[in-house]
């Protein structure tokens, strides 16, 4: 009896890998495109489609231009200045503020109120505040005043052309008037 059936290479390869115990081994070589592998430890920063990445602790991390930003709003175990643990109820809204535990903050205010040095301490958190505030709100003033108006877009999609726009003489008169308002709420 003879055997109809040929064989080709590949499964000649298949039962010979079977039989020495390698059933794993491939038995063709594949082609096309083959990505080179790269490997990276930890704290290496490699840029890849255009992103940098790192790895921190085994695990593979997009580095953005926020994580600065996300670091000075992400509040600590433990205060920097006494080391407790920041478990509080009003911990975070301190830290962020003070850098600090509310335990600390309070026991700073409470020393600079024995000093009699409180009231100056207020009047410049508030005043910063004020600053602040003041700026933000002449920028704003002054971004209202140079926008254009010479178009406009409906609900329907259609786009209104208006006539007239802000005077820009009292609307900074008005500005200049309601700062000095506001600086005089300074203590």
């Amino acid at each position: 009896m003879s055997l109809k059936k040929e064989f080709n290479k590949k499964e000649v390869q298949r039962m010979r890998n079977i039989i020495s115990g390698n059933s794993d081994d491939r038995t063709v070589q594949g082609i096309g495109y083959s990505k080179k592998e790269e490997f990276h430890n930890e704290g290496d920063i490699w840029e890849e489609d255009g992103r940098k990445w790192t790895i921190k602790n085994g695990i593979k991390q997009n580095i953005t231009k926020l994580d600065k930003a996300k670091l000075l709003h992400k509040t600590p175990l433990f205060c920097p200045n006494c080391k407790s643990l920041m478990k509080k109820r009003f911990d975070p809204d301190y830290y962020k503020i003070h850098k600090m535990c509310f335990d600390c903050v309070i026991e700073f205010e409470s020393k600079l109120k024995f000093l009699g040095l409180y009231e100056e301490y207020e009047k410049n958190i508030v005043n910063s505040d004020l600053d602040s505030f003041i700026s933000q709100y002449k920028q704003w003033v002054i971004e209202q005043i140079n926008e254009t108006s010479k178009g406009f877009v409906t609900e329907n999609g259609k786009v209104e052309s208006w006539v007239g726009g802000v005077n820009k003489e009292k609307a900074m008169e008005a500005l200049n008037k309601t700062i000095e308002n506001l600086k005089k709420l300074k203590k």
